[in-house]
């Protein structure tokens, strides 16, 4: 009987130590992503690599901007594309949608959890700025928020505007992560400034 209390105890001592190296996997990886994608994304404003450049060899997404939000202590690099695992590293930008930073309706997605947790606090007349890849960046002013069903919810193109949204998903202490609603907010451009 002791021997089997002693095999108990020595599983459950090798479980718990499964359990915590692989959070601390998950923080690693995490940790270097963030590395690799400011390398690359430095690499691309700085003009020193491909204009594709991958943050890793089997990425399937580029940095195509940076998001900062004054006074709020973030700064958060934006991918291409809007998918899964493009999302697990950062905000995404959904394709075909303005290009951010630039003259018509861009759209950026994030997870309520992680990287757009923040938008719950944005109110309207707050700011936030969008550095392009060619060194200009553009301040936005947020003009409101709306919950919308993503099932049904259309965004009006802005052809003779800089307009954009930031969506995640919603409600934001949702236990269910395939929920039909969305937390967008909304914001426009102020005024471009250069920063190289």
């Amino acid at each position: 009987m002791r021997r089997l209390g002693l095999f108990a105890l020595v599983g459950l001592l090798g479980f718990a130590l499964w359990q915590i190296g692989g959070a601390g996997w998950i923080h690693a990886k995490a940790t270097v992503a963030q590395f690799l994608l400011e390398r690359s994304w430095e690499s691309r404003r700085a003009g020193t690599g491909p204009n594709k450049a991958r943050p890793w060899p089997w990425a399937d997404t580029v940095p195509v901007a940076r998001l900062r939000v004054p006074g709020r202590d973030i700064e958060q690099i934006v991918l291409a594309g809007a998918s899964g695992r493009t999302l697990a590293f950062g905000p995404g930008h959904l394709s075909g949608t303005a290009d951010p930073g630039t003259r018509g309706h861009s759209i950026l997605s994030g997870h309520r959890d992680t990287h757009f947790v923040f938008l719950q606090d944005l109110r309207p007349g707050d700011l936030f700025e969008i550095e392009r890849t060619d060194g200009q960046s553009v301040l936005y002013r947020v003009s409101g928020h709306e919950i919308v069903d993503a099932r049904t919810a259309r965004f009006a193109e802005a052809p003779d505007r800089t307009v954009m949204s930031l969506v995640t998903c919603y409600p934001f202490d949702a236990t269910d992560p395939n929920g039909p609603l969305r937390y967008v907010v909304f914001a426009e451009a102020v005024a471009p400034r250069i920063t190289r």
